[in-house]
């Protein structure tokens, strides 16, 4: 009998920070590299990491998402040295995720220093950023490529295949199966779990069997709207908007939400739903993405290759300007006529949103619209659980624009959609995780799959080890 411990490092009873931990007779293996992005957990990134990051022979991403991959250069920095796998599509995206994330750690710790010498105060953490621009040069040429349903052998025994998620742009589901005198056990990572059925990717893999299964939980303990009223939505939000001569602005993440808009609001104009308006995909990191999405058209669905085809791709939406440097961001503040501003970062964390929710949140004839998850202690989540006031690179602003939130937008599968995940596996799995998820939607969806599945399920608690073998 050989020995299998799995370790819950991150992402487990809150939804960032992804991080797990695959040990077989020596072997180490890390699934996911996740940055915690709530609050009152980002000091879990500066902490010393729980084993020697020398000591991991290999990383596998699910995708690029930073709360997946946002933690590597630190992790290389500290000492890593295997190779990091991913799908090519997740390669192309990592590489800009992490350089957009240095730079931005590099301007916000500029701008708490100049803010606290204007304040007079100091901070009691040291002036520096998680890691540098230098740390992400480190750690690109250590990810190596690997294609959906093609085995990787990682070493002693241990080998690990990556499938379709329907999530994000070249996102995976990867099956982990570890051979020892002839048993093999299955360990299956769900990721994150997409959607069936909505725009741009393929719908999700679905897995016959596997001995144990980790499952997200981000959306386990609510059913979405469904995303066929997604247009009606956006477009009741920007007809009203531009009426009363207002901006949108949308807090979107770079990958896929940003995209997913913007196939939305090409529908919309085609059909003559909504009125020409101006939009700005503010975000070089968003331009970069849509970028590496149209270099990985054999990664879209059906609908999606025929708009391509047909001349009316949605990254060339009428009325699109891609923004990328920051002269040009700030002078959309002075464009005459209601505009659609789309910017990162998603959860209002950092980036160019804060600028426009500065210039806009105050404004009652503007609306603030947003189209993702809102982590517990984000600025986001601030804002749409009601707040009146919220504080904007260090000053009050009274909120006083309309705030509207369309669900259906997500990318992740909400409770019925694990199930169906799930529900694919004919034999029951020896144990399921729950993870990737607050700790009430986490434990929701596990009493959920006993009630439905009859199966063993557990939510584990951060640094949490269970022996699988």
């Amino acid at each position: 009998m050989h020995s299998i411990k799995l370790s819950f490092l991150g992402a487990a009873q809150n939804v960032t920070g992804s991080r797990y931990l695959l040990e077989a007779d020596g072997f180490r293996l890390l699934v996911d590299c996740g940055m915690y992005q709530e609050r009152d957990l980002k000091v879990r990134n500066w902490d010393p990491f729980p084993v020697p990051p020398r000591s991991i022979d290999a990383v596998l991403l699910t995708h690029a998402h930073l709360d997946h991959c946002g933690f590597l250069p630190r992790f290389v920095r500290d000492g890593f040295r295997g190779r990091i796998y991913c799908t090519p599509a997740t390669a192309d995206i990592v590489e800009i995720m992490l350089k957009d994330s240095a730079h931005i750690q590099q301007e916000d710790v500029e701008q708490k220093r100049k803010r606290h010498e204007r304040e007079g105060r100091k901070s009691p953490h040291p002036y520096v950023p998680l890691y540098t621009i230098e740390d992400v040069q480190d750690t690109l040429p250590l990810v190596t490529s690997v294609s959906y349903k093609s085995p990787v052998a990682l070493g002693k025994g241990v080998q690990a295949t990556y499938y379709e998620a329907g999530h994000v742009l070249g996102a995976a589901m990867i099956k982990v199966e570890i051979a020892r005198n002839g048993d093999r056990t299955a360990v299956l990572f769900s990721g994150d779990v997409g959607r069936w059925n909505v725009p741009i990717l393929r719908d999700p893999t679905v897995f016959e069997g596997a001995d144990y299964v980790l499952v997200e939980s981000t959306y386990g303990d609510r059913v979405h709207s469904g995303s066929e009223i997604i247009g009606q939505q956006l477009a009741d939000v920007i007809r009203h908007t531009t009426a009363t001569g207002g901006n949108v602005i949308v807090p979107s993440f770079a990958l896929e939400r940003s995209q997913e808009v913007l196939y939305h609001l090409n529908l919309l104009l085609m059909q003559g739903r909504i009125p020409r308006t101006k939009v700005f995909l503010d975000s070089p990191m968003a331009v970069s993405v849509t970028r590496v999405f149209e270099q990985h058209p054999e990664l879209f669905d059906r609908d999606m290759v025929g708009l391509v085809e047909g001349g009316n791709s949605p990254f060339r939406l009428p009325g699109l300007t891609m923004v990328r440097t920051v002269e040009d961001s700030r002078s959309i503040d002075g464009v005459n006529g209601p505009t659609m501003i789309i910017a990162g970062s998603g959860m209002c964390t950092g980036g160019r949103i804060k600028y426009h929710l500065a210039n806009n949140i105050s404004k009652g004839e503007s609306t603030i619209l947003f189209v993702g998850y809102q982590a517990v202690g984000t600025l986001g989540r601030e804002i749409v659980d009601g707040s009146k006031q919220v504080r904007i690179h260090g000053q009050m602003y009274p909120v006083k624009a309309k705030i509207v939130q369309i669900s259906g937008f997500s990318a992740h599968a909400d409770r019925q959609g694990l199930l169906k995940w799930l529900s694919g596996i004919r034999r029951p799995p020896k144990q399921v995780f729950v993870v990737h998820g607050e700790s009430g939607a986490a434990r929701s969806f596990a009493t959920f799959i006993k009630d439905e599945l009859r199966w063993d399920v557990s939510v584990p608690s951060y640094l949490e080890e269970a022996q699988l073998a």
